[in-house]
């Protein structure tokens, strides 16, 4: 896993720095006790404890990058402090990359999960480091021109429709959600996060609120269900250097539900890239990259579908994506946040109900 090149990182490198959310001598004693030689993650004897560091660009589960000075793993836990239910369940988390391992989905290898808390204070779970860059803004692929932009956004959406093509029973995951009445459980879900999340008024989140509870029946009519992957976009994929998607990552929203809701995400971070630009990532504008209409086309072609009806699941996508954001607000305010870059999270929930609004206005 590369970090991105306008990102950066907390803790040192040899770990001797403070690093909120792990203990490296906690983790590391779990680590010789727990991991073997078969996982090839067994420490040596007396090596000391493990390096860690945190990688910045996750604004929700903790994601860190742990060594022993040969070889490196990656560690992910639950934010701190504020921590709404059910959002950042690493067991869940674990359990669907590891049931898509055998799968044409690309995933890292999981090695372990832990959920004795005595360790880090929270569930936490060990899985391979792959190799390979999460592209987020257009400034980031800019440099590989628009051909090669152009295939690595093309494989993005062909590895979605991989995704979405797993039968869930076939891997293991056939009791991993609900798909009936999915969209229902979302809109209600949701809205009940943001409501413990609010740190202001916001009179849009209301009438967008309203709006979803109206059109949900309708939407309901036509699912298509199958795993939902909850956040996909270029930058939880890695993509290698011949430009292939190496690993999806940031499993935390996975479920079974209605699939629409994976490609809706993509449409609304390619229109927020307009709407609040620098705010958000932006690699759709890069040159090359396919554009909305583009990606839509590839999806159903690669899927066998016709025209895909998302205009309430943009407006849902949009006003999930600000119940989360508020509720990182809500801890940045509360001084638990780890790393960089929250300060304007909270400037985005208005632009991203407001785009809501406009995408269920269509759809009604």
């Amino acid at each position: 896993m590369t970090e991105p090149s306008d990102g950066a990182a907390d803790g040192s490198a040899d770990g001797s720095a403070a690093t909120p959310g792990v203990d490296p001598t906690a983790l590391t004693a779990w680590w010789r006790a727990t991991l073997d030689d078969d996982d090839a993650t067994a420490l040596a004897a007396g090596t000391g404890d493990l390096a860690v560091r945190h990688i910045a660009g996750g604004k929700s589960n903790l994601t860190y990058r742990v060594g022993d000075g040969a070889r490196t793993w990656i560690v992910r836990r639950p934010p701190l402090g504020h921590v709404l239910a059910t959002a950042h369940d690493m067991a869940r988390e674990h359990r669907v990359i590891t049931a898509l391992g055998p799968t044409d989905v690309p995933v890292p290898a999981t090695h372990a999960f832990c959920d004795d808390e005595s360790v880090l204070g929270a569930p936490f779970y060990v899985m391979s480091d792959v190799a390979g860059v999460p592209y987020r803004s257009a400034r980031q692929l800019a440099p590989l021109g628009p051909e090669r932009t152009r295939t690595i956004s093309e494989r993005m959406v062909d590895t979605l429709a991989a995704l979405h093509a797993v039968d869930p029973a076939s891997v293991g995951l056939g009791d991993f959600g609900r798909p009936d009445g999915f969209l229902t459980r979302q809109v209600r879900r949701w809205h009940g996060q943001m409501e413990k999340s609010l740190t202001t008024e916001r009179p849009l989140e209301a009438r967008l609120a309203a709006a979803l509870a109206d059109g949900v029946e309708g939407a309901e009519a036509d699912a298509r269900p199958g795993i939902v992957h909850g956040d996909y976009r270029l930058d939880n994929c890695l993509t290698d250097d011949q430009d292939r998607i190496a690993a999806v990552v940031d499993w935390e929203m996975a479920t079974l539900g209605d699939t629409r809701t994976d490609l809706a995400l993509l449409v609304l971070y390619g229109r927020l890239a307009d709407v609040a630009p620098g705010a958000v990532a932006d690699a759709v504008r890069a040159p090359g990259h396919l554009t909305e209409d583009g990606m839509l086309e590839r999806y159903a072609a690669a899927r066998g579908l016709g025209p895909v009806p998302l205009d309430f699941h943009v407006a849902l996508a949009a006003y999930k994506l600000a119940a989360i954001l508020e509720g990182i607000h809500h801890r940045y305010l509360a001084g638990q946040t780890v790393g960089e870059g929250f300060e304007g999270v909270g400037s985005v929930v208005d632009p991203l109900l407001a785009t809501g609004l406009d995408a269920v206005a269509g759809h009604r």
